[in-house]
């Protein structure tokens, strides 16, 4: 469960930990990176709605996730941080599932992430969360300062552009949240990086095509965009090619928009379908008491008959709208070949396909998922008509709670009236 006190025990270690340990070549990697990462991790472990022991371990994994530069040359961070993580969690008594969640958490933030939870991607998501961000710039200029200061060697701007840019492409989130969120900044970031790269190459003129050749980034990273002069009028019309290519591709950002979407959809119409058995469960104990109990004993309480019929009619009523509100309402179960090359059959919802075969099932879906097209407008249709279905819904159940609302309220008026204004003669 979430530990409100553990988590701001947490805190305060790292704090003392930073205070009490100053490293002044860690420029990017201090405290202002890690209280930025807990901002980052608290933003998108709100979208998620995490249970109370997963939300704690977010939170102090995110605290935990950088302190092993503290401890060392930082070749080795995430195992340091994990085993102090741990040793903290082990003395504040945290039960040991906690201790396991937490540890994982920081070890899956080593690159390249690996995360295996979804509390493990959260933390990598908001580990790397800048670089879909405004400030990413400035955080990289920052990067670059410490690694050469820890290193005692100057980076070469070039190669350090190259790498980044390599480094953002290869790049992705693992939330739907953050993919959603962070991409079209992200992007953004990378324009803005090949933009300097391009700049800089054309400043450096003859002297960089003739390095092009032995030119390697740092920790690895490919050399990229050091063309000869000779081929960068054909790098130009690939780049073309390439671009109207992904043009012509779904981008992942609508995917995602779409089953965020449905399953929105679908909660929310899980929600109308409690509401709904709330009204008739209530109703139907009324009725029941009503019906065997009270109604018995109007011949002795004839002044009770009004109210009685008025509180029988509001639970009715109440609920025939909400069973009205989940009846299921099945389409024709079929489709033709005709509707598929008019691209009309929505093959997603059931109602449109369960009294066909599997072969002309599988017929269909083939034709659908080679035309993109036809695909996300099948996608289109479907989260339409959930929202069309949710409408009624919720049209339906308010009406329900509205007669249930003014005619329970009526009802005990009438009956309060009826036993004080006209009472029983005995």
């Amino acid at each position: 469960m979430q530990n409100t006190a553990l988590i701001d025990a947490a805190r305060d270690y790292i704090l003392a930990k930073y205070r009490d340990n100053p490293q002044p070549a860690l420029v990017y990697h201090n405290l202002t990176h890690t209280q930025g990462v807990v901002d980052a991790a608290a933003q998108i472990a709100a979208h998620y709605r995490l249970q109370d022991d997963e939300l704690t371990a977010v939170y102090v994994a995110a605290w935990f996730h950088d302190e092993g530069y503290l401890e060392g040359d930082g070749s080795a961070h995430e195992e340091a941080g994990a085993e102090e993580a741990v040793k903290f969690l082990r003395q504040e008594n945290a039960p040991e599932p906690l201790q396991q969640m937490v540890k994982g958490c920081i070890l899956a933030t080593k690159m390249p992430q690996s995360p295996n939870s979804l509390i493990e991607q959260i933390v990598c998501d908001a580990d790397l969360f800048h670089l879909g961000s405004k400030e990413y710039a400035e955080r990289s200029k920052l990067l670059r300062h410490e690694v050469e200061m820890v290193r005692h060697k100057e980076i070469d701007k070039i190669e350090w552009l190259r790498s980044n840019i390599r480094f953002l492409s290869e790049h992705h989130y693992w939330t739907d949240y953050a993919r959603t969120l962070l991409k079209q900044q992200k992007d953004e970031n990378i324009r803005q990086m090949q933009k300097k790269l391009d700049k800089k190459l054309a400043e450096e003129g003859s002297a960089a095509d003739a390095n092009t050749t032995s030119a390697t980034a740092p920790d690895g990273a490919t050399p990229h965009l050091f063309l000869e002069a000779g081929e960068k009028h054909k790098d130009k019309d690939h780049k073309k090619k390439e671009k109207e290519e992904k043009a012509k591709k779904p981008d992942r950002g609508v995917e995602t928009m779409f089953r965020i979407t449905s399953t929105n959809h679908i909660r929310l119409s899980s929600m109308a379908d409690s509401k709904a058995h709330i009204m008739i469960s209530v109703n139907s104990i009324i009725l029941s008491i009503m019906l065997s109990l009270l109604i018995r004993r109007l011949e002795d309480y004839p002044n009770f008959i009004i109210p009685s019929l008025l509180f029988v009619i509001t639970s009715v009523t109440t609920v025939i709208f909400a069973v009205l509100a989940t009846r299921p309402n099945v389409t024709s179960g079929t489709f033709t070949r005709d509707d598929i090359a008019r691209k009309d059959a929505n093959l997603l919802f059931f109602g449109n396909f369960h009294k066909m075969t599997l072969e002309e099932y599988e017929w269909g879906m083939k034709q659908m998922m080679n035309d993109a097209d036809f695909l996300y407008g099948s996608m289109t249709k479907d989260v339409y008509h959930l929202g069309v279905v949710l409408g009624h819904k919720y049209r339906l159940l308010r009406i329900s709670y509205n007669v249930f609302m003014f005619g329970l309220t009526l009802s005990v008026l009438a009956f309060l009236v009826a036993a004080i204004f006209f009472p029983v003669k005995a």
